[in-house]
């Protein structure tokens, strides 16, 4: 962040804290809690546990790469006014530690969603499910729906924390929402298991590793951990080589990223290209549509039966 940038920050907190000094360790807006979050997943699973007791609102606009994304004045102002704050951790959302420790806000309730939950390394090896490995840590948890419902359950624990008058809706309806997740979950792994394919080639950056481990198929991805990352010639060629070697008639890519490297790929194996969401951010028109985390991960199945060849 420039130092114009800061100061502009520091200055607008600065004026309203004298206002804020005198508000209620719970702020309401319109009656309701007001919460921060800083990616799809976790404002779908806020908005879930929260129901009409609470006000969710997303912090990265919608589209945006989460990655790289530079918070603005405004968003600072929109964590210091909030009750809660809910973000993952470091690796997918390095800017939201910034933004905590400029504001200084003692009565924020701060809930990392990804606690108790361990991370897929770059480490780890074929034991887990299979899956290709690059540097790094893969930030994108959710994609095992085990480890969204422990996120769902620390959401809810935070909104109990915060508001315990509430508690027991919270608690209420995370339970509810972790039923729909574990449905979900099941359906994956009843489809999945039937899939005449079991290895699942992806154009892009290593995003999926936890869906593969889940459901036991091996995955490979062109390029790194990093959204910025690109393949190097020799792994283009090793790309079109395993498509060749398993006689994959689908590639996949996400949907926020320009599919170049996958329609290369598609372009030299005659493959069909098939778009996955990742889910840390969505499209505009599908966030103004009213798009929910199980509706993306249930055309990510449909997609995957297609590409893997389920149930024939």
């Amino acid at each position: 962040m420039s130092g114009s940038r800061i100061f502009t920050v520091c200055a607008l907190l600065a004026a309203v804290s004298c206002q804020m000094a005198h508000e209620p360790a719970i702020r309401q807006k319109g009656g309701k809690l007001p919460v921060v979050t800083t990616l799809f997943p976790l404002y779908d699973f806020a908005r879930n546990v929260g129901g009409d007791k609470a006000a969710v609102s997303l912090l990265l606009p919608p589209g945006a790469e989460a990655h790289s994304f530079e918070p603005r004045p405004g968003d600072f102002l929109a964590v210091r006014r909030a009750s809660l704050f809910v973000y993952t951790g470091e690796f997918m959302e390095p800017w939201a530690g910034g933004i905590l420790k400029a504001i200084k806000a003692p009565e924020l309730e701060v809930v990392d969603a990804s606690k108790g939950i361990v991370l897929l390394s770059a480490h780890a090896g074929d034991e887990q499910g299979g899956a290709e490995h690059h540097h790094g840590a893969d930030p994108h948890i959710w994609l095992d729906f085990k480890n969204a419902r422990a996120m769902v359950d620390n959401i809810a624990n935070g909104f109990a924390e915060k508001d315990p008058a509430n508690r027991g809706y919270y608690l209420k309806n995370a339970a509810d929402y972790n039923a729909r997740l574990a449905a979900l979950d099941g359906s994956y792994a009843a489809a999945l298991k039937t899939c005449g394919k079991r290895v699942f080639a992806h154009g892009g950056h290593f995003a999926f590793g936890y869906l593969a481990r889940r459901y036991n198929l091996q995955y490979v991805s062109a390029a790194g951990i990093s959204p910025d990352s690109e393949p190097s010639p020799a792994k283009m060629v090793e790309m079109i080589k395993v498509m060749r070697q398993n006689g994959l008639r689908a590639i996949f890519h996400e949907e926020l990223i320009r599919p170049n490297v996958a329609a290369a790929i598609a372009r030299e194996t005659g493959a069909t290209l098939l778009p996955l969401y990742g889910a840390h951010n969505v499209a505009k028109d599908d966030f103004e549509k009213g798009v929910t985390f199980i509706a993306m991960m249930e055309r990510n199945l449909e997609n995957l039966k297609e590409g893997l060849e389920c149930g024939r």
